[in-house]
């Protein structure tokens, strides 16, 4: 998990008479969120959408000589754990939306109250839509703003998904955000810099551009979404851009909303398991993630275990395809990093961690257990055959191997009518789908062969165009 990225525009954005908010951006890309560190005044900071993972901001924060006094939340959020529970056991203060209905101390907010930071103040901004009870912050020098964090109601090139909720509440929250965004965002100075939380790689959020940050002014002027200030043409155009999401997107708002487990600022770590701890867990009803590298899965895993490699979006694949409920168990190789597993474990609301495999899959060898195999190749030289491309639907539609058969990673254990016969697995580089191969595996599928590459490997290869739909 990559949180160190500085914002992708000012580090500093200038106030009126010299004054100077400094924000700093950390990205998280496996999830596609962006939280902030704002230095306000007198050696204070404030923490806007924090993760659960506190460190980065502790360090920023000590680096600088700051204190995280405030902790602010722009809306209950569903697809990460947030960390302001944690900052406030190290004494900030927590600011939430009072419909938010925070079940541990906070200082709860309604539209245009204001909370004097020091030097500059923030006045909360009513603007549902992503979620119900979502505010945005607008940062104050005195009466100009310096800044507005956005959470999901203004994203660059786009605003986040109003289907979170429930089916009957998507159109009406759709409607909310547009009046959230015309008649509370658009009407700040166009020079006012957006900080969002959701952004580009988020499930959160609608398709937007690569920006991290943007302003009023360029959304104004730029946005697809709001080329028409057309209330029906804003719905239409916002809900048909919505993709499938993760499931455990359905219960972190609960999580978020009681206040998470407080594990401090050291992550648990892994208990070692011998091959029969496994074989006991797993007869228990523990689910077995093997997190190595594709390639390693391939050449020999546990019978039935899920692959998902470590790796930025190792979080997101995890909550959509394993319950929540059953101990994890998991496989490694001796140079993974086990505090970067944990912590992406706990970002999305995992706390049932029982152990990895000691010393790995050669341990299992080494006890005579059995393995499986599943077959690798180039997607470069792939020939004739089924070929099943588990990329999501906005993927497949932009460029796709001619005849391929589509299924979404996320929806393929309901997948009941794949041809019998051997069958080809591709995504757009190989980590999905072998994760796919590995749920076909359990499914009873045998004649598997994961394509290593994506569709314009294929098209390069073959001298062939792809289809598209």
């Amino acid at each position: 998990m990559n949180l160190s990225h500085e914002a992708s525009s000012r580090q500093g954005v200038e106030g009126p008479e010299g004054s100077v908010a400094k924000v700093r951006a950390f990205v998280d890309e496996g999830l596609g969120n962006s939280s902030y560190l704002v230095e306000v005044a007198e050696g204070r900071a404030l923490v806007v959408d924090p993760s659960r993972d506190l460190l980065p901001y502790l360090r920023a924060a000590a680096a600088r000589n700051l204190e995280i006094a405030w902790v602010a939340e722009t809306h209950l959020h569903a697809d990460f754990v947030s960390g302001a529970r944690e900052l406030a056991r190290e004494g900030a203060t927590v600011l939430a939306a009072r419909e938010a209905g925070l079940a541990f101390p906070h200082d709860p907010l309604g539209d245009g109250d204001e909370v004097d930071l020091g030097g500059l103040r923030v006045r909360a901004l009513a603007t549902p839509g992503h979620t119900p009870e979502h505010l945005s912050y607008l940062l104050l020098d005195g009466r100009a703003p310096v800044g507005v964090f956005t959470g999901g109601a203004l994203l660059p090139g786009g605003a986040a998904r109003t289907d979170l909720i429930a089916p009957e509440e998507t159109e009406p929250l759709a409607r909310a955000l547009h009046r959230s965004i015309r008649e509370r965002l658009l009407t700040l100075p166009d020079d006012t810099p957006v900080y969002p939380t959701h952004g580009a790689g988020s499930f959160c959020s609608a398709p937007a551009g690569g920006e991290r940050v943007t302003t009023i002014g360029r959304e104004r002027e730029t946005s697809p979404l709001l080329r028409s200030s057309d209330e029906g043409s804003f719905v239409r155009d916002l809900l048909g851009s919505f993709g499938t999401y993760p499931i455990y997107f359905k219960r972190l708002r609960e999580v978020n909303r009681r206040g998470p487990m407080l594990h401090g600022t050291e992550p648990p770590s892994l208990a070692a398991l011998t091959p029969d701890d496994v074989r006991r867990l797993l007869a228990d009803g523990a689910e077995l993630v093997d997190a190595r590298p594709i390639g390693d899965f391939a050449a020999g895993h546990v019978p039935g275990a899920l692959s998902i490699e470590l790796r930025p979006a190792f979080a997101s694949w995890l909550g959509w395809l394993v319950p929540d409920d059953r101990p994890l168990v998991f496989v490694l190789n001796a140079d993974q990093d086990r505090a970067e597993l944990v912590r992406q474990c706990l970002k999305v609301g995992y706390e049932r961690l029982a152990g990895e495999l000691a010393g790995g899959i050669e341990a299992w060898r080494a006890a005579g257990l059995p393995e499986t195999r599943i077959g690798i190749d180039e997607i470069a030289s792939k020939g004739d055959g089924v070929v099943l491309d588990v990329r999501q639907a906005s993927e497949f539609a932009s460029g796709h191997l001619p005849g391929a058969l589509h299924v979404e990673l996320g929806s393929l254990k309901r997948a009941n009518d794949l041809p019998s016969g051997p069958l080809a697995v591709m995504c757009g580089h190989g980590e999905r789908a072998m994760t796919a191969a590995s749920v076909l595996e359990r499914m009873g599928r045998r004649d598997l062969m994961v394509l290593l590459g994506g569709p314009g490997d294929w098209s390069k290869g073959a001298g062939r165009p792809l289809e598209r739909a």
